[in-house]
């Protein structure tokens, strides 16, 4: 599975951002599929994950209530809306897909190549 992520760029603090992953090479059914990122100087940490069957979210507490995942299966892509930005959203988002339900980063086998995101205040 090759991942491509894309939709990062620039927006002030209360703004919003979609992040897209589209999948080629294989479909997405059945990957647990994430957004990981990363911040400068920080390890690279969970942001939010969707199950493939029945679309069971789950998301780091810090992005609980303004960030929600979602996945078009007929397009084989999974999104990020992302909302109320902060500064501390600032980093490289990554997309993975895992044949685990984790959150762990060394469980997914896949991964994009990010896409940057910063926020300013």
């Amino acid at each position: 599975v090759q991942l491509q992520a894309s939709g990062g760029g620039l927006a002030q603090a209360g703004g919003s951002l979609r992040l897209s992953c589209a999948a080629s090479g294989r479909t997405l059914s059945g990957y647990f599929m994430s957004w990981f990122r990363q911040a400068p100087g920080k390890e690279r940490e969970f942001v939010a994950g969707i199950s493939s069957n029945i679309g069971l979210t789950t998301y780091a507490d810090s992005v609980k209530g303004r960030f929600t995942i979602s996945r078009d299966k007929a397009k084989n892509t999974v999104y990020l809306q992302t909302n109320s930005l902060k500064p501390e959203d600032t980093g490289v988002y990554y997309c993975a897909a895992s044949d685990l339900i984790t959150t762990v980063p060394g469980n997914y086998r896949y991964w994009g190549q990010g896409t940057q995101v910063t926020v300013s205040s």
